[in-house]
């Protein structure tokens, strides 16, 4: 084993530690980034629906457990970026409701221990640096901001604005996503976005889509103070015979062990893999698992309740770059269900190879390129509610999954309403579009959204992070990503993730002058 010693070491570079790495390079501390995957290549493989989605180019090979013990391929990235290389780049602000205590039909969701006004000066950073498109005023749940979006809306091509307008003659109020992509409709020569069909679900060969790799951590390794090493797999951390502090990161490098030190410590690995590192980090001290006194770390595990939602056309639909357009009237429920139901997006264009990847395989290959260029997909998501069953758990090197639905009635309602609504606006369309729907529901492998699994608070016997994202028990280890969330809402995590890592930057900055 060898021995250097940082200032701050930061496991992970998705969405929080990726950020942080940007917000900590300028400050001339000694910087080390640790990451278990590579850059993910540039090649033709990028667009290539076939390679992504039924070969599998870019997974993992890594198997979790279910509860069950039975064994599954999460659909989690290890690469520079994390997940943000093949997120569909909605960043949404969590609505101001969502920091408040809620009652859901099927139980609670809890209250926040800071508010919307607490993240809202670094909602507005985030943006920036995440080079959001949207448009204010239009989207009912919306929170109040201090500035509009840093760039206009990205524009729904004819087929979408047609649904958009038939929506809006029923009453309801579709808006703009908010999207981090580099498109300039101006002046598509200055643009590096070309709005093609691969984007939801893609790596972008173009580097056109904003995400931690690229607008986080790319402009941070500039900087001599900062050093990243790729392919690094922290096994474990190690802790000063108190226990009060992380003394040691080892690491796997090349199929060599190596041995880091560092003044403060960041864990950013994502919600289950964060919970994971801390489990098995245990020791004399912390016999549960690093920083779990309040037998918490790996609980509460949340991930959103996901239904695709299909509409089949009998007219083609030629939309090139599809995901456009929300609707949030649901958010909160509706006239005779005084419950939250959740949120609606449009997905990325279906292709055929996508289809087939989730079809059976004796389903025909012209029948999966009928379906896709006669189709609408829509995402429709539904908050998960926290449940301290739901949990992370290590076995030597196997991570298990625990996890019981919750929440359904809420999510069924929000599935039977769309699907009714899809059908009233038929008659807007030529041909008798909107004729066939299906609806299916996300398994356990979707982890896209996961979160909650080290949730902050005030109190070290309900939390496992303080306000500023550090243990309770250990003074130089904190957590910067999804696991601090104490609920999940409804609308995607990554802008609330990207936000907190600024804010949590800003102090540890104050920490380290």
């Amino acid at each position: 084993m060898s021995s250097d010693h940082y200032d701050v070491i930061i496991i992970g570079t998705g969405a929080g530690g990726g950020t942080l790495a940007n917000v900590l390079a300028s400050s001339g501390k000694k910087i080390l980034v640790l990451e278990r995957g590579g850059f993910l290549p540039r090649e033709k493989e990028n667009w290539d629906a076939k390679q992504i989605f039924q070969k599998q180019r870019y997974y993992n090979s890594e198997l979790w457990y279910d509860k069950h013990g039975k064994s599954f391929r999460p659909v989690t990235y290890y690469y520079v970026g994390g997940n943000t290389k093949f997120y569909g780049a909605a960043l949404f602000r969590f609505r101001k409701g969502d920091f408040e205590k809620t009652i859901h039909q099927d139980g609670i969701s809890p209250e926040w221990p800071l508010k919307y006004q607490d993240f809202a000066p670094y909602y507005t950073q985030a943006e920036r640096l995440y080079k959001v498109h949207g448009q204010r005023g239009l989207d009912p749940t919306e929170p109040l901001s201090s500035e509009n979006y840093p760039f206009p809306p990205v524009s729904h091509e004819p087929y979408i604005q047609k649904i958009h307008d038939a929506l809006k003659d029923k009453g309801l109020r579709p808006f703009y996503l908010p999207l981090g992509i580099k498109l300039n409709e101006v002046d598509r020569f200055k643009s590096s976005c070309i709005r093609c069909n691969t984007c939801d679900g893609f790596p972008c060969f173009l580097n056109a889509k904003a995400d931690a790799d690229i607008d986080g951590v790319r402009p941070a390794i500039v900087y001599s103070n900062l050093t990243l090493i790729t392919h690094a797999k922290v096994l474990r951390l190690y802790t000063s015979a108190s226990g009060l502090e992380v003394t040691g990161v080892e690491a796997e490098i090349g199929g060599k062990h190596h041995l880091f030190s560092g003044d403060i410590v960041v864990v950013a690995c994502g919600a289950v893999n964060s919970a994971a590192l801390l489990l098995r980090s245990a020791n004399d001290k912390h016999s549960n698992g690093l920083a779990n006194s309040s037998h918490l770390v790996g609980r509460n595990y949340m991930a959103h309740k996901f239904a695709v939602a299909l509409a089949l056309t009998a007219k083609q639909n030629t939309t090139v770059y599809q995901k456009t357009l929300g609707i949030n009237d649901f958010y909160w429920g509706e006239k005779d269900f005084p419950y939250p139901m959740g949120s609606i997006q449009l997905l990325g264009n279906l292709n055929k190879e996508r289809i087939a990847a989730d079809a059976p395989p004796f389903v025909p290959g012209i029948l999966s390129k009928a379906v896709a260029n006669h189709s609408v997909a829509w995402l429709l998501i539904t908050e998960d509610l926290p449940n301290t069953n739901n949990r992370v758990r290590v076995e030597g090197e196997k991570i298990f999954l625990e996890y019981t639905n919750n929440n359904e009635r809420a999510f069924n309602r929000l599935i039977k309403r769309w699907n009714q609504i899809l059908k009233s606006i038929a008659k807007d369309f030529q041909s008798g579009a909107f004729s066939s729907y299906f609806s299916m529901k996300m398994s356990l492998k979707e982890v896209a959204h996961q979160c909650g699994t080290c949730r902050f608070g005030e109190d070290s016997q309900t939390s496992v992070l303080d306000l500023n994202c550090r243990t309770h028990d250990v003074n130089n280890l904190y957590v910067v990503d999804s696991s601090f969330f104490p609920s999940s809402a409804a609308v995607n995590p990554t802008l609330t993730i990207v936000a907190n890592a600024l804010r949590v930057g800003e102090h540890l900055l104050e920490r380290l002058n």
